[in-house]
């Protein structure tokens, strides 16, 4: 092939190297056109035969030089983040981390990457991983880190931001209402709601026979209740028992849609073109939009003894200035779906699961639940007795600890034109994408030691003589203004629920389920999808014990 085809095809290449590094494109389209239409011109401009072959080694040497000369600056000792330790395989393309996050299994692999390189790690061209606790706080607390593209990757752009991913003045307009939702005096208006959902879970198990797979039934309690918090009612999973709206699975194609395309958030706005992409979302949003719509319907405040969530997030008090569209409260409501039915539900799950692994720390809780409510189930759900729960609150901070809701976190981003920041007397330059993954900061032996990767309650206990515990480093539901806003009903529920239960029945793991190999079959899409926990329910003996 001739030479000056292939020097101009090689300039060529480097020229849309520097102008895409100096003018960073938001979305894929444009550069994708570009990329196409240049080396046609550039045939033409050069002169000569107009011939298949020079055609595609034009576009061989155009692309071959773009690549290699994005892959050698992103490896230099020249690119911002070239201190920061790393595989290079993730210097230089995010495709390595999007392969990880595809299976579910990113938090693990990032796990590794932080035991072999430590507390911060370039697991991506422009991302950096940390799990140093101070950074952390600077990265996610009041004055941290803006939120990056990532969290609009869910979004249709037809319809309005959710308080998940806006930001500035919209997201605190809008958790200025989810604050309202979840006061003291909010959450006690749910407690009855709460507890005739969880008797009515009690009463399904005790009519299953021989083995019941846990995650099943304590899933289609939470949809159950987030329903009836959430819309004012209308789903009876537990009592047909099976989830006959195909609401799990229509969360993880959601979450799904939502997750893996924010590992490359360039590319969000080219695969929002794409039908199954739009169908993902569009079926989901319409999902929590008809939900909406039956709700408005049924008049205010539901069934009109209980002030639901929704009551709060249509403002049907009147308490705002600007009145929230349907759009805008149906798609908080699709936040309070995610949120209320799988965060506690995977909290509860693992639990269970830690407490069958550990039969001395289940006899120790057990003792605990039997000497506070000694009068019967009914006084599991009175708050001032939660109080008393000591042993099972330090077995629920080592639940969330070891199996955090969200186990990696969306990421944080200082963004182009903004200055770097210093975060943990470490430079973050602009244009960064900051990840703070949980799972790997709550097993850092730096904040939790001895036992980091073990389940040890004792740690959270008062008179605890554990060498390292800090708590600075402990976020099951993040930090900051973007903190999770159901944490303190959260609480309450999981102490509410995981009382009835131990108190109601004696769980051990059926003979032929593989309990050591469950937990690394948990898959992260930002909810964390869990295959069955196959379980032995014996009612417990007593009078008290309905």
């Amino acid at each position: 092939m001739d030479s000056p085809l292939s020097l101009w095809a090689a300039a060529l290449g480097l020229v849309n190297h520097f102008f895409f590094h100096k003018y960073e494109p938001a979305s894929a389209q444009i550069p994708v056109i570009l990329l196409a239409l240049e080396p046609p011109a550039l045939l033409s401009l050069v002169g000569g035969p107009l011939t298949f072959v020079r055609l595609l080694w034009t576009y061989f040497v155009f692309l071959a030089t773009l690549g290699v000369s994005i892959a050698l600056y992103r490896l230099s000792p020249f690119h911002p983040l070239a201190e920061y330790p790393g595989p290079a395989i993730s210097k230089v393309t995010r495709l390595w981390d999007l392969y990880k996050a595809l299976y579910g299994y990113k938090y693990l692999y990032h796990k590794e990457l932080h035991d072999k390189y430590g507390p911060y790690v370039r697991v991506g061209p422009n991302e950096v991983s940390i799990i140093e606790a101070e950074a952390v706080t600077q990265t996610l607390n009041f004055g941290g880190l803006d939120k990056g593209r990532y969290y609009e990757s869910g979004r249709n752009p037809n319809t309005p931001p959710t308080v998940a991913c806006s930001i500035g003045a919209a997201h605190t307009a809008k958790r200025r209402v989810w604050n309202r939702s979840m006061t003291s005096a909010a959450i006690r208006e749910y407690d009855p709601v709460l507890e005739k959902r969880a008797q009515q879970l009690v009463s399904c198990l005790r009519q299953q026979v021989g083995t019941v797979d846990f995650v099943h039934w304590i899933d289609l309690f939470a949809f159950d209740l987030m329903s009836d918090l959430a819309f004012g009612g209308g789903f009876e999973m537990m009592r047909d028992g099976r989830d006959n709206s195909r609401l799990g699975e229509r969360i993880a194609g959601y979450m799904k849609a939502f997750f893996l395309p924010g590992q490359l958030p360039w590319i969000i706005p080219t695969l929002n073109l794409f039908p199954q992409m739009a169908k993902n979302l569009k079926e989901f949003n319409d999902f929590a939009e008809n939900l909406a719509m039956k709700r408005m319907q049924s008049g205010a405040a539901g069934s009109g003894t209980t002030m639901d969530l929704w009551y709060h997030l249509s403002d049907e008090a009147g308490v705002e200035k600007v009145k929230p569209t349907l759009a805008a409260a149906a798609g908080d409501g699709k936040v309070g779906i995610i949120a209320a039915s799988d965060t506690t539900a995977s909290a509860m799950t693992c639990l269970v699961w830690s407490l069958c692994s550990n039969p001395d720390i289940y006899r120790r809780l057990q003792q605990e639940i039997d000497s506070v409510f000694v009068d019967g189930v009914e006084d599991c759900f009175d708050a001032n007795k939660h109080e008393e729960l000591h042993f099972l609150t330090a077995c629920m901070n080592e639940t969330l600890r070891l199996y955090p809701p969200v186990l990696s976190n969306g990421t944080r981003q200082i963004r182009l034109g903004q200055e770097g920041r210093i975060i943990g007397g470490k430079f973050i330059p602009e244009g960064t994408s900051v990840s703070t993954p949980a799972y790997s900061l709550h097993r850092n032996p730096d904040y939790f030691y001895p036992g980091p990767d073990q389940f040890l309650p004792q740690r959270w206990l008062p008179d605890s003589k554990f060498e390292r515990h800090n708590l600075t480093a402990f976020i099951p539901f993040s930090l900051g203004a973007a903190n999770c806003v159901g944490q303190r009903f959260a609480k309450r529920e999981m102490l509410s629920v995981m009382s009835l239960l131990l108190k109601s029945f004696e769980f051990k793991f059926a003979p032929d389920f593989d309990a050591q190999a469950w937990p690394k079959t948990m898959q992260d899409y930002y909810v964390t999808l869990r295959q069955p926990m196959r379980v032995v329910l014996n009612a417990r003996e007593g009078k008290h014990n309905v």
